[in-house]
């Protein structure tokens, strides 16, 4: 029973939670910069939380779907050939059985929302299922992961607003880049082996000039939120506080070394703080 539950976990990549929590901030954000927070936060904290939980959820199951799509390259990538599936520890049956499980109680989660919300996450399931291929017939998979990590900030703002309007959709636009540049960095750990094997990124579409290209999308990220502030009539010190996530942004960008695969790990892995410091600008953007 230990071994199914290690296996289940490392299928799952529950032992890494940088998946899910890059996949949760976006929702986290959009709560944030709909919610009245003259009222009382119940049901901020409590849609939170089913954010969150929908996160874990959707990110595992992704996770399995991934690794189904990819096994037979997996077994070529030094990173990746111990995954459950390319390794044999489970079969494609079994981790199939446990991805559905996975999106039948994301499911129950959804029916919390109201009617408008559930209806888009329904319309947004293609896009979490199909990323895995995009690697084989284009350079841009990061692009397609961009439009499907953020797409929780579209389902939270309506979630609160029942209704879409500009400000969201340029704030999830924004976002987008913010993931086509991290997940870039990610991609130079395997950059040598995807070259042999035929696989397709970001990475290797700028592998001569990634510093410049990492730092346009994160500009465009950081020029987004600077637009979300301006819409929300946010006071100066929403401006001020921006000055934190610009640094750690373009450290990212400009210290990066892409042959250092440790190096890579750790710029994607920040993200996860950047996340937050994002979450605590719009926190003091909105009670300032």
């Amino acid at each position: 029973m230990s071994q199914k539950l290690e296996i289940f976990i490392e299928l799952t990549r529950l032992n890494k939670p940088i998946g899910f929590m890059l996949l949760f901030w976006p929702c986290i954000w959009g709560l944030t910069i709909a919610y009245d927070f003259s009222k009382s936060l119940d049901t901020y904290l409590y849609y939170g939380l089913l954010f969150f939980l929908g996160a874990v959820l959707m990110r595992s199951a992704g996770c399995i779907i991934n690794d189904i799509a990819d096994r037979k390259i997996d077994k070529l990538v030094e990173r990746t050939k111990n995954r459950p599936i390319a390794s044999g520890k489970i079969s494609v049956v079994s981790a199939l059985l446990y991805a559905g499980v996975l999106c039948l109680i994301a499911f129950f989660v959804l029916i919390n929302f109201n009617k408008f919300t559930i209806l888009m996450a329904l319309l947004s399931m293609p896009l979490a299922f199909t990323y895995p291929i995009m690697k084989r017939f284009t350079y841009w998979p990061q692009l397609f992961l961009g439009v499907t990590f953020n797409y929780g900030l579209i389902l939270a703002w309506i979630s609160i607003q029942n209704e879409l309007s500009l400000l969201p959709i340029i704030f999830y636009f924004g976002a987008i880049f913010w993931t086509l540049g991290y997940d870039t960095i990610y991609g130079y750990q395997d950059i040598y082996d995807d070259e042999i094997i035929g696989v397709k990124s970001t990475s290797i579409k700028f592998k001569n000039n990634p510093k410049k290209f990492i730092s346009f999308c994160y500009l465009i990220f950081f020029i987004s939120l600077i637009i979300i502030g301006f819409l929300m009539k946010f006071r100066e010190f929403y401006y001020i506080s921006l000055i934190f996530t610009f640094y750690k942004l373009y450290s990212q960008s400009f210290s990066l070394k892409i042959n250092n695969t440790k190096d890579c790990l750790i710029k994607f892995r920040s993200n996860n703080f950047l996340g937050l410091v994002v979450f605590l600008n719009l926190i003091l953007g909105k009670l300032s």
